[in-house]
């Protein structure tokens, strides 16, 4: 297995952030961190602090040397594909090719009724996605983009320089069996399980890999990533550990407790390594 971490920026500073990817920056078991993307806290007081992820991750690249970073995962419905992409090469080129481009449809009702974003139904944010993951292609990778479909329209529209990886790794996250992981299968280079139960995530990979099968793909140009949370409990990590070894997990994301300090980083190396 591989090993990356999460920070996500909420109910946290920028100088812990900081330091977090600055140590771990310095420690090989890991080849990538990670923000997410949304306008407020998950999992508690939504009235606390959230710093944007975008925005996060583009100063912890340039506090960094060698790590990979990416946003887990970018919801479709907050920016425009067009400024994505644009977003992504900018930052590919100004890290010097360390972007994972990280994508989802989207999710959070309390912030879109918040800020007056239309998240619309569940086949809404998915026939949008879908037509975002084909605008983010074309503009990543050709000279000029025409697209007409419900969400997106595009006339000879340009994204240039592009990234520096070519092609820029995307990561999709997610694991809705009849829409995320077909769009996986035919656009991702990484799928992230977003849930807890390994034997959801072994159904959810044997339907990306038939999906890969379906379209002439090899299941194994995928990395599939689980996350791991870390609660200072060193035998409960490594117990999880195992699990997800047995499970097939190709990349382990360890999210880092936010209530312990910086050199916490040091610690998890140490249990993964």
């Amino acid at each position: 297995m591989r090993f990356a971490f999460s920070t996500s920026p909420q109910r946290t500073s920028w100088s812990w952030m900081k330091e977090v990817w600055q140590r771990a920056d310095q420690l090989e078991v890991f080849e990538s961190g990670w923000t997410f993307d949304h306008l407020y806290p998950l999992f508690g007081d939504s009235t606390e602090d959230c710093l944007e992820g975008w925005i996060s991750l583009t100063a912890l690249l340039h506090e960094t040397a060698r790590l990979r970073g990416g946003v887990l995962v970018s919801g479709m419905v907050y920016r425009h594909p067009g400024v994505l992409a644009n977003m992504a090469s900018t930052l590919d080129i100004t890290s010097g090719g360390r972007l994972e481009l990280g994508v989802g449809a989207g999710w959070n009702q309390e912030e879109c009724d918040a800020f007056g974003i239309d998240l619309g139904s569940m086949r809404e944010r998915f026939d949008r996605f879908e037509e975002g993951l084909a605008v983010l292609e074309s503009l990543l990778g050709n000279e000029h983009t025409s697209f007409e479909g419900e969400y997106y329209v595009l006339d000879e529209a340009m994204n240039n320089p592009k990234p520096l990886q070519r092609p820029l790794p995307i990561c999709i996250g997610g694991r809705g069996k009849r829409r995320t992981l077909p769009l996986a299968a035919r656009y991702a280079h990484h799928w992230n399980f977003s849930g807890t139960d390994l034997a959801e995530f072994a159904e959810c990979r044997a339907v990306l890999h038939d999906s890969c099968t379906a379209i002439g793909r090899d299941p194994g140009e995928i990395t599939c990533s689980a996350i791991a949370r870390y609660d200072g409990d060193d035998d409960a990590l490594r117990t999880s550990l195992e699990a997800f070894g047995t499970a097939g997990v190709d990349l382990v994301i360890v999210s880092i407790p936010k209530s312990e300090p910086p050199t916490v980083i040091e610690r998890v190396a140490e249990v993964i390594g």
